[in-house]
C-alpha cells in the first residue's frame, strides 16, 4: 500500500535558540519523524522557519511560503508539525492560519495533538481556544518578563545590552560592494551584497547569511 506523503514545519522563536547545539529544532524533527513512521507516512520534504515569531503570519515567514509552494505543485497534502504552538503561538494566527490551509485541502496535524483542528465539536473547539488563548498568553508574559529585566539593567547598570552591533569589518566590506561598478554606474544588488558577504566568511551571530534588509542597514544606516 502506498504510504501517505507529508512536509514537516518546523519553527524557532529565538535567534538564541537557533544553532547545532541547541535542542530545539532536533527535537521538533525527532517528534514529527517518529509520528510519521508510526502511522505510515513519507516525510518527503521539511521546512525550517529559524528565529521567526509564531505571532507572523503564515504567509510572511519564508519557511512557510516556500512549504505552500511545494505543495501546490505535489502530491503531499499533509503538514506534520511538533504542536499547534509551533504552527502558530497567537491565537488569531493560528484559527486563520488553519483556515487558509484547509481551503487549499492541506491537512495540518500537530504530532502531540493529531486531532487538534479537525474535531468540531463545540468541547474541541472551545479547547482549541482557550489553548491558543493560553499560549499567546504565555508569549507576552515572557515579553514582558524580558522588557522588565532590560528596565532592571539599565536602571542597575546605566545600559541595556541589545542586540550585538555589525563588527565593523563586515560593514566596511558590505560598502565596498555596494559601490557603483565603474564602468556600469550599477550597484550589486543587496541580495547579492548578503552572498558575498556569506562567501568570504562573514556571516550573523546567528551563523547565518545576513538578509537583504540587515545589509541595506550597513551600507545606507
Amino acid at each position: 500500500m502506498q504510504k501517505s506523503t507529508a512536509a514537516a514545519y518546523y519553527r524557532t522563536s529565538s535567534a538564541s535558540n537557533v544553532g547545532a547545539d541547541k535542542d530545539s529544532l532536533k527535537r521538533q524533527q525527532e517528534a514529527v519523524t517518529a509520528y510519521a513512521k508510526s502511522h505510515g507516512i513519507l516525510i518527503v520534504q521539511e521546512y525550517y522557519d529559524a528565529a521567526v515569531s509564531g505571532a507572523d503570519p503564515i504567509n510572511e515567514r519564508p519557511g512557510f511560503s516556500d512549504m505552500l509552494s511545494y505543495l501546490h505543485g505535489n502530491g503531499a497534502r499533509i503538514i506534520l508539525v511538533e504542536s499547534a504552538s509551533r504552527f502558530a503561538r497567537d491565537l488569531a494566527v493560528q484559527i486563520t492560519g488553519h483556515e487558509l490551509l484547509k481551503r487549499k485541502g492541506i491537512e495540518l496535524v500537530p504530532v502531540d495533538a493529531p486531532d487538534h483542528f479537525t474535531n468540531e465539536t463545540p468541547t474541541a473547539i472551545m479547547v482549541r481556544q482557550i489553548l491558543g488563548a493560553v499560549s499567546q498568553f504565555e508569549k507576552a508574559s515572557l515579553v514582558e518578563k524580558l522588557r522588565k529585566a532590560r528596565e532592571r539593567k539599565r536602571i542597575e547598570t546605566g545600559r541595556c545590552e541589545g542586540r550585538k552591533p555589525v563588527p565593523d569589518v563586515v560593514v566596511k566590506e558590505a560598502k565596498r560592494l555596494y559601490r557603483k561598478n565603474p564602468r556600469t554606474g550599477k550597484r550589486r544588488s543587496l541580495r547579492t551584497i548578503a552572498k558575498e558577504l556569506a562567501e568570504l566568511g562573514h556571516l550573523s551571530v546567528s551563523g547565518k547569511p545576513y538578509g537583504a534588509e540587515s545589509v541595506k542597514q550597513m551600507v545606507v544606516g
